[in-house]
C-alpha cells in the first residue's frame, strides 16, 4: 500500500511540474535553469551534468508551486478516499441494496450508468470493485474521471461518453441504472438491452433499476419482472412513491 502511494506521489509531483512547464514562457524556464545553475555551482565539488540540473530545475518548480509534501499529500489521499467510502458522502442508504448486495473487491466489476455514474461508481470503486461508468453527458464523465483520480481510483474505474443503446458489455456482476435510462428507448431497444445484460452478468449477479415511478416515463415495475423471470426479484420502496428493482442471476 505505502509503495503504491509513493508511486501514486511520484506521478502526481511529476505531472504537477510539466503542466507548469506547460504554462509559463520559454524565457521563464530560462531563468528557472540559470537559477539551478546557480544554486548547484555554489555546492562543493559540482560537475555539472545535464540531468542534476533538470533535477534542480524540477525541485525549484516543486518549491515555487508549493508542491505537498508525502506525508501531507498521503494524509490528505487517505482521508479523501475514507470519506468516498461512506454510503452516507454519496447519498446512498448504508442499508440501502447497493450497499447490501453489490460485493466488494476487485473481482467485482460493476456496470453503473446515467445520474449513477458519479455517486455509485465512485462508492464502489472507493470499495475496490472495477468499475464501468457510462453517461451520455461529457460533463458528468469528467466529474466522474476528476473525482476518480482525486482518491487515486483512476485504475479502478473506466469512464465514457456512451449510452446502453451503443456501449457492448463485458462480463458483468452487477449492473446499477437509474430508470431514466431505459424508460427513455423503445420497448424493443429495452429488450434488446436488458438481455445483453443479463447475458453478460455472471451467475449470483445481481441488476439494480432506481427510482421508478408510478405514471412516469415507459418503465414499470411489471415490465421488469415479466423480463427478468428465472431471477431472484425484490421490489423496494424509496422515497415518496419511488421503488426501486433489484433481481439476482441464479447462482450456477
Amino acid at each position: 500500500m505505502l509503495r503504491s502511494l509513493k508511486h501514486e506521489y511520484q506521478v502526481y509531483v511529476e505531472s504537477e511540474i510539466e503542466r507548469y512547464k506547460d504554462s509559463v514562457s520559454r524565457n521563464s524556464l530560462l531563468g528557472i535553469a540559470d537559477e539551478a545553475v546557480a544554486v548547484l555551482g555554489a555546492q562543493a565539488q559540482y560537475e555539472p551534468e545535464e540531468l542534476s540540473l533538470w533535477a534542480e530545475v524540477d525541485r525549484l518548480i516543486a518549491r515555487r508551486i508549493k508542491l505537498p509534501k508525502f506525508s501531507t499529500w498521503q494524509r490528505k489521499r487517505l482521508k479523501r478516499l475514507a470519506e468516498y467510502r461512506k454510503p452516507e458522502t454519496w447519498g446512498i442508504a448504508p442499508d440501502g441494496p447497493i450497499v447490501r448486495e453489490i460485493r466488494a473487491g476487485s473481482d467485482t466489476h460493476v456496470l453503473v450508468t446515467g445520474a449513477e455514474c458519479e455517486r455509485a461508481g465512485i462508492y464502489l470503486a472507493a470499495h475496490g470493485c472495477a468499475v464501468t461508468a457510462i453517461n451520455e453527458e461529457e460533463d458528468c464523465v469528467e466529474r466522474v474521471i476528476a473525482a476518480a483520480a482525486a482518491a487515486g481510483l483512476n485504475s479502478r474505474i473506466d469512464a465514457s461518453v456512451a449510452d446502453l443503446g451503443t456501449w457492448s458489455p463485458k462480463p458483468l456482476t452487477a449492473v446499477v441504472c437509474p430508470s431514466e435510462s431505459l424508460a427513455s428507448l423503445t420497448p424493443h431497444d429495452r429488450t434488446r438491452i436488458i438481455g445483453l445484460l443479463q447475458d453478460a452478468t455472471k451467475a449470483g449477479g445481481v441488476h439494480l433499476f432506481e427510482t421508478i415511478l408510478n405514471g412516469t416515463g415507459s418503465l414499470t415495475v411489471d415490465e421488469l419482472r415479466a423480463r427478468y423471470t428465472g431471477w431472484t426479484i425484490a421490489v423496494e420502496r424509496e422515497s415518496g412513491t419511488a421503488r426501486s428493482f433489484l433481481a439476482r442471476k441464479a447462482a450456477a
